[in-house]
């Protein structure tokens, strides 16, 4: 069992295996060049794995593949088929701009993959190619259509912004909830490799949208969970995540590994420790007292509140944020 130093159980992993993506999302890094990381300084496969291994003995239940964009890693199946065939009733997920999805959904479900969480922020073609600076909508439908066809469990994320997909919330709801998928709806996360000119709305005005066409009731938040759940009358169930706000993080259950192998005890917390030393060594031992440092280490709430909010300095690109 895995407990950090606030006594919280850590049972969740997130683990980017690529800071590389395919899209410029306003609200992620719209400047970002197509310069990256070398190659070589990325952990292989293997190297990632001999990791997990550790922290699945360790106690992790759940582990979601991110990255950047996680299928621009070439042969991803085989290192999600790694994990599955190390434990199978692991709760492994996915999380995707769904671009490259529809030819290897499929693949990722015979592989082990359960779940896929996919970022759709509009259905209208000119705002997606705003948001992402790429005509990208009819592939994402696309994917999300093959997820679902492969028997993957599909919820979609979106990111409201003033100006830009605000107008689109009910519609975004109602093509989550006619498809049968959960829908987040997440709080813009400030930070210095975004759009500074992007205004997010807040769970409150998310809310007071929905309401003047459905009714809904609180249906609180379930488990170590980010989102604070709604129903409506027919039982359909969304989320809000709000980030700004630290009652989540009383029971936040998560820790993140990055691609180069730095371990992160909270999205937005600057400081993390490396692996990379430990497992291209083969030091089972090493890896595992990095783990118990970070964890040690882990802080008890995240950097943001609506009185006195910092901006990350951390690119979310590079830990699957």
């Amino acid at each position: 069992m895995l407990i950090d130093g606030h006594g919280r159980e850590v049972t969740y992993l997130r683990v980017s295996v690529t800071e590389r993506c395919n899209f410029r999302c306003q609200y992620c890094m719209p400047e970002k060049p197509f310069s990256w990381v070398p190659r070589e300084k990325l952990l292989s496969f293997e190297e990632l794995f001999l990791f997990i291994k550790v922290a699945i003995d360790e106690g992790i239940k759940k582990i979601r593949i991110t990255g950047g964009e996680p299928l621009l890693r070439r042969d991803l199946d085989k290192f999600i088929k790694m994990i599955n065939d190390y434990k199978n009733d692991m709760d492994l997920a996915l999380t995707t701009n769904a671009y490259l999805l529809a030819p290897v959904a499929q693949k990722l479900a015979n592989a082990g993959l359960k779940r896929v969480n996919i970022s759709l922020d509009t259905l209208k073609p000119q705002v997606a190619q705003q948001i992402a600076q790429k005509d990208v909508l009819d592939k994402v439908l696309k994917g999300i259509d093959a997820a679902q066809k492969a028997g993957l469990f599909v919820k979609l994320n979106t990111v409201p912004l003033k100006g830009v997909n605000d107008g689109e919330i009910l519609d975004l709801l109602e093509f989550a909830k006619s498809r049968n998928m959960p829908i987040r709806f997440i709080e813009y996360m400030e930070n210095t490799h975004a759009n500074q000119n992007l205004k997010g709305m807040i769970g409150e005005e998310i809310l007071k949208v929905i309401a003047s066409r459905y009714k809904f009731e609180d249906k609180g938040r379930q488990g170590a969970s980010p989102a604070w759940l709604y129903a409506l009358e027919d039982g359909y169930t969304f989320g809000i995540i709000d980030p700004h706000k630290h009652d989540f993080c009383e029971s936040c259950n998560r820790i993140r590994l990055t691609a180069e192998g730095m371990l992160i005890p909270c999205l937005y917390f600057d400081e993390a420790m490396s692996i990379k030393d430990s497992v291209r060594e083969g030091d089972i031992a090493g890896a595992a007292e990095v783990l118990r440092t970070v964890l040690a280490n882990k802080p008890e709430k995240n950097r943001w509140s609506k009185e006195d909010n910092e901006t990350s300095a951390r690119a979310f690109y590079e830990t699957g944020g």
